[in-house]
C-alpha cells in the first residue's frame, strides 16, 4: 500500500518584489525517500527549502507537510515537528554540544531557563551524540568546534522530537575534505538508522551526497530540470545541462564524483 506522502509541493512559485524566484515546482516526498535538491548558486534551492520546512508561504501553489497544508495550519507548531538544519545556526553563547542538542527539545536557541530535560529525553541527546560521531566531544563549547562539528551537532539537536522529516540546507558548507567524508558517512549511518525517516538534502556538489540518496530534483533558474529517482536524474546529461557546463558523472561505491568534459577542440587548418 503506498503511503501518504510527507512532503506535497503542487505547482509552486514564488514571487519576491517583481522577481519570480519559483516557478511552477512539485515534488513530493514519501517515508524512507532521501531527496537531493541540486542547481547552481541562484536556481532557488534554498527558497524551495523554506516552504518545504514551513518557514514561507508560496506565492502560488499548494504545499502540504506532515498532512497539513501551509495557509491552514500553524507555521509554528508544524515547525515544531520538522527537523531543519541551518549551518548558519546563530548560537553567541559557549554552550556545550550536549546542551545544544538538548535545545532541539523547545526548538529554541539557547536553554529555556528553569526547564531541565526528563531522563529519556537526555538519553536520547547521548545517543544521538554517538550517533554523529561526538561522543569525545560531548562537553565541548561551541565556540571551540570545528565548523564539521558544527554541523553534526546541529543534525543531532534536529532529530531531538523524533521528526519524520529531515531538511538540511547545504550542510557541508565551508567543510575541508576531512569534515565532508565524515558528515556523508554519518547522514548515511543516519539513513540506516532511521528507515522511516525522509530527507531532502540542498547542495550543488554532487560529490557532498550520501550513498543512500534515492530520489533528485534539479533545479535551474527556479524551474525544475529534472526530477524522479537518483540513477533516473543523476546522469552526465542532465547535470551538463542544469549548470550550463559540459561534464562526466561518474559513481563509484555509491559515491558520485564530476569531472570536466570539454567539448573537442575544432581541428587546426
Amino acid at each position: 500500500m503506498t503511503t501518504a506522502p510527507v512532503l506535497q509541493a503542487q505547482d509552486v512559485a514564488v514571487v519576491r518584489d517583481g522577481s519570480t524566484i519559483l516557478s511552477e515546482v512539485s515534488l513530493t516526498v514519501r517515508t524512507g525517500e532521501h531527496w537531493a535538491l541540486l542547481g547552481p548558486n541562484g536556481a532557488g534551492k534554498t527558497t524551495l527549502l523554506a516552504l518545504l520546512g514551513a518557514l514561507v508561504h508560496p506565492t502560488r501553489g499548494t504545499v502540504e507537510v506532515l498532512g497539513h497544508r501551509l495557509g491552514r495550519v500553524d507555521l509554528r507548531q508544524l515547525r515544531s515537528c520538522v527537523g531543519h538544519v541551518n549551518p548558519r545556526h546563530d548560537l553567541r553563547s559557549a554552550r556545550t554540544v550536549h546542551d545544544v542538542v538538548l535545545t532541539g527539545v523547545t526548538n529554541t536557541l539557547e536553554p529555556v531557563p528553569r526547564w531541565a530535560p526528563a531522563p529519556e529525553q537526555v538519553a536520547l541527546a547521548d545517543r544521538l551524540i554517538d550517533l554523529l560521531g561526538l561522543g569525545h566531544r560531548r562537553e565541548a563549547r561551541w565556540p571551540a568546534l570545528s565548523q564539521g562539528e558544527r554541523g553534526r551537532t546541529l543534525i543531532a539537536r534536529a532529530l531531538m522530537p523524533s521528526p519524520r522529516l529531515l531538511l538540511l540546507d547545504e550542510p557541508a558548507t565551508g567543510l575541508d575534505v576531512a569534515g565532508r567524508e565524515q558528515l556523508v558517512e554519518r547522514l548515511d549511518t543516519l539513513q540506516r538508522t532511521y528507515p522511516d525517516l525522509a530527507s531532502v538534502l540542498v547542495t550543488h556538489h554532487l560529490e557532498e551526497l550520501p550513498p543512500g540518496t534515492t530520489h533528485v530534483l534539479l533545479l535551474r533558474d527556479g524551474r525544475a530540470l529534472a526530477s524522479g529517482p537518483v540513477d533516473e536524474v543523476l546522469t552526465s546529461d542532465q547535470i551538463s545541462k542544469c549548470f550550463d557546463h559540459p561534464v562526466r558523472l561518474t559513481r563509484t561505491e555509491g559515491r558520485w564524483a564530476v569531472t570536466a568534459h570539454p567539448a573537442p577542440r575544432s581541428r587546426l587548418r
